[in-house]
């Protein structure tokens, strides 16, 4: 009987051995593009009703969560090192996200797990749940008055609490706080240097609003975000006001339209208004999907895609020597 709970000890030890292994060995050097980083779009539904959102409510699907979990290894193998989960609003499903966010850490050992929420569904419960599992949560706030939120649709009026108590629990939770902000018609003469400095993110994204064919172009589209676009001098008087701020990042149209690599509920990597989709990479394949998707690699450089991703805030930019910028 000693010898054959001994024999179980061990086979249990080898096979940990074995999955540990595989997880932290260096995958072999993927063929063609290489998606380092990637958006994953898994649902378009939100609880905001943002004007310009580019990324609009035409679909409910959500794919198992198994199918998830295979598309995410896919990429891995590919070359992908930080994933980020975005929406619709993610938070709606807690649970898929944690799933996933553990699974990207746990089993596929990717370096940066992001996730980019409205904020107002996140509970301290969720992160004491999963939010080791999340190295950066990007939270969107467009507006330091709250009426222009309203106006642009980002809640009903309670967005900057909200807002403010989720920077405190990131921190409490060891996750590094990021602000993603588009710059509109609303607000762009809005000053934020005093309330960006108060809440210190490490790291705050401002995109220029972008208008994307079949999305948000038109009043035939769910969303019409001709009345919010602003022009690219107005974007840079913008940016110029802001650009003494060590976290600012601004991102113009040019820079935003094609330097992402997008994959929607369907597993699909997304044009944004320069085509139709990519076949879904649980059926045609990562390195076939990429063929067929319009991704700026420079561009991708250019705007800072690799950073300081990981909860540890390495102050180097990580750079894989599999990239061939």
């Amino acid at each position: 009987m000693y010898l054959a709970l001994l024999s179980i000890c061990l086979a249990a030890l080898v096979t940990a051995f074995l999955s540990w292994r595989r997880r932290r060995s260096p995958a072999p050097k993927p063929k063609g593009k290489i998606p380092i980083s990637v958006n994953y779009h898994f649902t378009r539904k939100c609880n905001y009703s943002c004007g310009f959102c580019f990324h609009t409510e035409t679909t409910s699907y959500i794919a198992p969560l198994a199918q998830a979990k295979r598309g995410l290894a896919l990429l891995q193998q590919a070359g992908m090192k930080k994933i980020n989960f975005a929406g619709g609003e993610p938070f709606l499903y807690p649970k898929f996200l944690g799933a996933l966010a553990r699974y990207c850490k746990d089993d596929l050992g990717l370096e940066s797990v992001s996730v980019v929420t409205n904020g107002s569904k996140v509970t301290q419960a969720q992160l004491a749940d999963f939010g080791r599992y999340i190295d950066i949560m990007a939270v969107s706030c467009d507006s330091f008055d709250e009426a222009t939120n309203v106006a642009i649709g980002r809640g009903t009026g309670a967005h900057l609490d909200r807002f403010r108590v989720l920077a405190a629990l990131c921190r409490t939770h060891g996750i590094r706080f990021k602000v993603n902000t588009v710059v509109n018609r609303l607000n762009v003469a809005e000053d934020m240097t005093a309330p960006i400095r108060n809440v210190a993110p490490f790291r705050w994204k401002c995109f220029q609003v972008l208008l994307v064919a079949g999305e948000n172009d038109s009043s035939a589209t769910k969303r019409d975000a001709t009345r919010f676009a602003i022009t690219d001098a107005e974007f840079q008087r913008f940016c110029d006001r802001h650009a003494h701020l060590e976290c600012f990042v601004p991102e113009s149209n040019r820079v935003m339209r094609s330097s992402y690599l997008i994959l929607d509920e369907y597993m699909r990597f997304l044009n944004k208004g320069t085509g139709e989709p990519t076949g879904s990479i649980l059926e045609v394949g990562v390195e076939r999907a990429l063929e067929g998707v319009l991704w700026d690699e420079e561009s991708f450089e250019v705007r800072g895609g690799v950073y300081d991703w990981t909860r540890e805030g390495k102050k180097e930019a990580r750079k894989d020597q599999a990239l061939d910028w």
